[in-house]
C-alpha cells in the first residue's frame, strides 16, 4: 500500500462519518473532461496577449465589455466553444452520488456547468456561468445549451439592449448571493472541506479551507501541484481530480460514478 492509498483510506473514512461536506472546485477538475486548464473569467488562455494585442485580462474585463462588447464576445465565445460537448467525470458524479449520504455542497470557480450537469443541487458558482445570459439594461435572462445560434454580439429580444453571459468579468464585483450563500453556509460549518484542481490563488477559495480546518474540520487537498494551500491539509493528494475521487468512490462504494460509456 503507497501513501496515496493509505491517505484515500482516511479520506474516506472522515466522508463516511460526514455530516456535511464541502467542495471548492477549479480548472484541475474540469481539464479532466477535457476542457483547457483555465486562468481568471474560465481562462483558456496562458499570459500572451489576445490576437489584439491585448492582455486577456483587459479583453475579458467590464471595461473592455461596456465599450467593446464584440471584442469581448468573441473571448468568452472561444472559452464556451471550447468546454462545448464536455461530459463530467468521475469527480462531478462522486460529489453528486455523495448528496445521497450527506449534505453536500460545492463551491465552483469552473463557469462551464459540469456540476450541475452531473446532478449536484447545492452549487455556489462564483464565477457565474456561461450558458446563464442576460440583458444588460431590463430583467431580461435566458439559459442556452451553447452559443451556435447567438449573434456575433446578442441583443435583447426585449428591449435591444446588448446581452451577456452571467459570468463574472476581470474588475467586476463577485456575485451578492453567491458570496451570502457561502458565507450562510461557513457558518453552518462542514465537517470535511476538499479543494479539488484550483490554483488557491483567491482569498475566498483559500479562507473556507483554512477557516474550517481551524474549527477541526478534516481538509482535504487534491492537486499534483502545491498552492497556498498544502502545508494546511489535514490530507494532501497529489493526484488528478478524476483519478482521487474516482478511486475515493470506490472506497466508499458509489457505483453510479464509475466511467461512462463512449
Amino acid at each position: 500500500m503507497g501513501p496515496d492509498d493509505a491517505r484515500l483510506d482516511a479520506v474516506a473514512r472522515a466522508v463516511r462519518e460526514a455530516r456535511r461536506v464541502l467542495f471548492i472546485t477549479g480548472a484541475g477538475l474540469s481539464a479532466d473532461s477535457g476542457l483547457p486548464t483555465y486562468r481568471g473569467v474560465g481562462g483558456l488562455y496562458d499570459d500572451a496577449d489576445t490576437d489584439d494585442g491585448m492582455p486577456i485580462e483587459v479583453a475579458l474585463s467590464g471595461r473592455v465589455f461596456r465599450e467593446r462588447p464584440d471584442l469581448t464576445w468573441r473571448h468568452i465565445r472561444d472559452i464556451e466553444a471550447a468546454g462545448r460537448g464536455a461530459r463530467p467525470n468521475a469527480g462531478h458524479r462522486l460529489m453528486a452520488a455523495l448528496q445521497d449520504r450527506a449534505d453536500v455542497w460545492v463551491l465552483t470557480q469552473n463557469v462551464d456547468g459540469l456540476h450541475q450537469a452531473a446532478g449536484s443541487r447545492q452549487v455556489i458558482a462564483i464565477h457565474g456561468g456561461v450558458h446563464d445570459l442576460s440583458c444588460t439594461a431590463c430583467d431580461w435572462t435566458d439559459r442556452v445549451p451553447d452559443y451556435r445560434h447567438l449573434a456575433p454580439v446578442p441583443h435583447c429580444r426585449d428591449c435591444g439592449a446588448v446581452v451577456r453571459p452571467d459570468i463574472v468579468l476581470f474588475g467586476e464585483m463577485l456575485p451578492g448571493p453567491a458570496i451570502a450563500a457561502l458565507e450562510r453556509e461557513l457558518v453552518a460549518g462542514f465537517d470535511v472541506v476538499f479543494s479539488v484542481g484550483t490554483s488557491s490563488l483567491f482569498p475566498y477559495i483559500t479562507a473556507p479551507v483554512r477557516l474550517l480546518g481551524e474549527r477541526g474540520a478534516t481538509t482535504v487537498e487534491v492537486n499534483p501541484g502545491r498552492t497556498e494551500v498544502s502545508d494546511q491539509v489535514t490530507h494532501r493528494l497529489q493526484l488528478g481530480a478524476a483519478d482521487a475521487l474516482g478511486q475515493l468512490a470506490e472506497r466508499l462504494g458509489l457505483d453510479a460514478v464509475s466511467p461512462e460509456p463512449g
